[in-house]
């Protein structure tokens, strides 16, 4: 999936897990559970996924710098701030648990066989190419411009039960 996704979706699983809604986490409210489930979300997105400040920040309508904040204050507030202990444990454990849930790929061959049966069509002349990643396994997905969008729509289909990255290349 890409970064966008992968932050969306551990969004959905904090404020699943943490009894709140999307819209309240990425308004301004300054209510402290929200504000200490943004950082850790944050947080979790770099350290777990390693997904670009800006990435972030754009889904939680906060700035790069906040989300730099976040992660530089996540050691303190972890030892010293029990409701940011208790949240990130809680979250990261839902986290970890629905991660745990989810196959991968070992062997590159398998992971392009794969893809190719379930709907996923190569082209002759390739403009671009989609690099697919899922445990050890890459694959290399060549296609054009046209079905670029296609593709990865088809990908993620056929990998909704795997943990997969998908890069364009």
């Amino acid at each position: 999936m890409t970064d966008e996704l992968n932050f969306k979706n551990i969004c959905s699983i904090g404020v699943k897990t943490m009894g709140t809604n999307i819209e309240e986490l990425t308004s301004q409210t300054r209510k402290m559970n929200i504000v200490v489930l943004r950082q850790v979300l944050a947080v979790l997105g770099r350290t777990e996924e390693d997904i670009h400040r800006t990435i972030i920040a754009k889904i939680l309508n906060r700035d790069r710098t906040s989300i730099n904040y976040y992660e530089n204050s996540h050691k303190n507030n972890y030892s010293t701030f029990p409701l940011y202990r208790e949240t990130f444990n809680k979250v990261y454990k839902a986290y970890k648990d629905v991660e745990s849930t989810k196959n991968v790929f070992f062997d590159s061959q398998k992971l392009k066989s794969f893809l190719l049966n379930n709907g996923v069509r190569e082209v002759e002349k390739a403009d671009v190419t989609i690099e697919v990643k899922s445990g050890s396994a890459k694959c290399l997905i060549k296609t054009n411009y046209f079905e670029v969008s296609n593709q990865i729509e088809n990908i993620k289909l056929a990998c909704k039960e795997y943990h997969i990255t998908i890069s364009i290349k």
